[in-house]
């Protein structure tokens, strides 16, 4: 009875996982409608995403029957989250050029055929569900940590220009709520594959958090003293091209 309960107590935070898991694969929207609005990617990384996306690649290969039986929590969000990275990747594709855009590409086909060379390793020649488990899950720990590590580049740019601008605030608070739930999740029935990363996730979400508290005021500063520079320029523009139109009158009255 003790076993069913924890079981289904369980099952009920796997549940809550995968909707805040999905909150957090939905939170970079508003960051992609102004990348699609302005056909620009600007100073977005696609670090994150990409990173995000090898991450649930593993995962779903981690939860798969023949590798970790039982999982079918996991594959669900993780095949979910899978579809909306590849939206996110395919978007900076799209909407990047040169040098950038093939760093993107070749980061995606990396992690394609890295993936697939794991899925085929692992199946020839790993023959019991345990060894499958330990060896995807320890690569699942490894790309688990680099998916909540990832944000540490724009952490680093948010510290030298003292701006949050670029580090979306909904994205840190659904990956501080995701890695509470799935480390929960882990713990009743423990799972160090999913323990790890997740644990380690809630520290990088709260270090952004710190960051985001930190510089929110200069970051506002910073777009006040935007707008009243753009305003000045379009200011001079238009006392410069007065000044040309009373040029030109002056010149045909001789």
């Amino acid at each position: 009875m003790v076993a069913m309960d924890r079981d289904t107590i369980r099952t009920a935070i796997g549940v809550i996982g995968n909707g805040t898991a999905l909150v957090l694969f939905l939170s970079p929207v508003p960051t992609f409608i102004r990348i699609w609005k302005k056909r620009a990617v600007e100073q977005y990384s696609p670090i994150p995403y990409v990173a995000t996306l090898l991450n649930c690649m593993m995962w779903v290969l981690y939860g798969l029957p023949v590798v970790h039986p039982h999982s079918m929590l996991v594959i669900t969000i993780n095949g979910t989250g899978m579809a909306i990275q590849l939206t996110y990747v395919t978007l900076f594709l799209l909407y990047s050029a040169g040098a950038a855009r093939r760093k993107v590409f070749l980061l995606l086909a990396g992690e394609v055929a890295f993936v697939a060379g794991v899925a085929v390793l692992v199946l020839t020649l790993a023959h019991t569900h345990e060894r499958r488990s330990m060896v995807v899950g320890l690569l699942c720990v490894l790309f688990g940590t680099g998916m909540y590590a990832a944000p540490l580049s724009v952490m680093k740019m948010v510290i030298q220009t003292k701006s949050v601008e670029y580090m979306p605030l909904f994205l840190s608070l659904a990956s501080l709520v995701n890695g509470i739930c799935w480390t929960a999740y882990a713990l009743i029935r423990f799972d160090p594959y999913i323990t790890i990363p997740n644990g380690l996730g809630v520290l990088f979400a709260v270090a952004q958090l710190i960051l985001y508290a930190i510089y929110y005021k200069s970051t506002q500063e910073i777009i006040e003293a935007r707008k009243r520079k753009s305003g000045q320029v379009a200011m001079t523009e238009v006392v410069v091209d007065g000044n040309n139109g009373r040029a030109s009158n002056n010149g045909g009255n001789h």
